[in-house]
């Protein structure tokens, strides 16, 4: 049985699949963009009209997160794991803050 990841363990594994300088700004870009799309989203059960917003901002995200790694040439690790899909934000994080 495998011993449970710490968060910096998660992250550095996360980090390794994305290298190319190229596939890192597009999900620095990507990754807020989805979770924006969500408060968006949120939001347009109050306001008509931002349902169309939000799902391109998602779509948009995926979108750039998806050609950095064809560019990387490696496939998404949510592919493998789907607590990437979590790990990506609290890369997103440590990234802003200048992390490696």
């Amino acid at each position: 049985m495998q011993q449970p990841r710490s968060s910096d363990e998660w992250v550095a594994s996360y980090s390794r699949s994305h290298q190319h300088p190229f596939n890192r700004v597009c999900h620095l870009v990507g990754i807020p963009l989805i979770g924006i799309s969500f408060v968006v989203a949120l939001a347009a059960f109050f306001v008509d009209g931002l349902w169309l917003l939000a799902a391109l901002l998602f779509v948009a995200g995926w979108v750039l997160q998806f050609i950095g790694h064809w560019v990387e040439g490696k496939p998404p690790e949510f592919l493998q794991d789907w607590r990437f899909l979590l790990v990506g934000a609290r890369w997103w994080f440590v990234k802003i803050r200048g992390g490696k």
